[in-house]
């Protein structure tokens, strides 16, 4: 995460800064310019047909429909979500940003759309309760080379074993298929791949290790456009269209779903 940070920040020091277009330009143009990630399935990804699918495609159409415009997709990799924003190539930044000290000196965030909550997926073969019940010989945790995760749980959980493979879906599967006990992740990501393996009796303990918040970056000080995006999402949350959405993208419920606040 830091050196994502710090990647974002050099490219912002090479891109300037720009006067964000205010919410009156937004409507005016008839566009809301929305940065998506091409790469993060489920979140959003490009289709067989070439054309930008998932969640935070569905949510920014939602969005630009409150304020009376069309959307438009800008392609923006995770290191790109800020400096984006903060040379006015879009107006809004999705991909799941998370809300933190150092993304809050420079750019604004709306209410949270989701969670990423880190937890453990398992089967019913294992009776832990906790995540930290986790901490034996008995136990091998799945996880994927370069995580920062790895040796967050090789501190936490110095006890149990760990298998390193390469993608989320070689996690799952390696669970599904014994060679590991349980994945201890940003669970939501890997829900929707259990469904590869119905026979298999999955489990997610109920405590988790920490609950991270995603909003909308807007850039700062864009007081009016960040005031209409909190009531659109007030909106999108007490009506279930953020859960029923995420439930559509990734195959089960956000593990910890917003609760909506009509202040803020």
């Amino acid at each position: 995460m830091k050196r994502l940070l710090q990647a974002s920040l050099i490219i912002l020091a090479s891109m300037g800064v720009a006067d964000a277009r205010s919410l009156d330009d937004i409507i005016s143009s008839g566009t809301l310019r929305v940065g998506v990630n091409p790469n993060f399935p489920p979140m959003s990804s490009y289709s067989t047909d070439n054309k930008l699918e998932g969640f935070d495609v569905d949510i920014a159409g939602k969005l630009a429909e409150a304020l009376g415009v069309t959307v438009e997709l800008v392609p923006t990799e995770s290191q790109q979500r800020v400096p984006f924003l903060v040379s006015d190539r879009i107006d809004i930044s999705m991909g799941a940003l998370t809300r933190t000290v150092e993304r809050e000196k420079v750019i604004d965030f709306t209410v949270p759309l989701h969670t990423e909550a880190m937890a453990t997926l398992t089967t019913e073969n294992v009776t832990a309760k906790s995540w930290k019940d986790l901490n034996s010989a008995d136990i091998t945790l799945v996880n994927m080379r370069g995580n920062w995760s790895v040796d967050f749980l090789k501190e936490k959980l110095p006890d149990a074993n760990v298998l390193l493979v390469d993608t989320i879906a070689d996690t799952v599967r390696s669970v599904a298929q014994g060679r590991g006990d349980a994945i201890i992740e940003n669970i939501d990501f890997f829900m929707k791949f259990t469904e590869n393996y119905p026979d298999v009796k999955w489990r997610v303990i109920e405590d988790t290790v920490f609950v991270a918040f995603c909003g909308i970056g807007v850039s700062q000080g864009n007081d009016d456009l960040l005031r209409v995006l909190n009531v659109a999402m007030y909106d999108l949350h007490s009506s279930n269209t953020v859960n029923d959405t995420w439930r559509k993208w990734y195959g089960a419920d956000m593990l910890k779903p917003v609760v909506p606040q009509p202040f803020f």
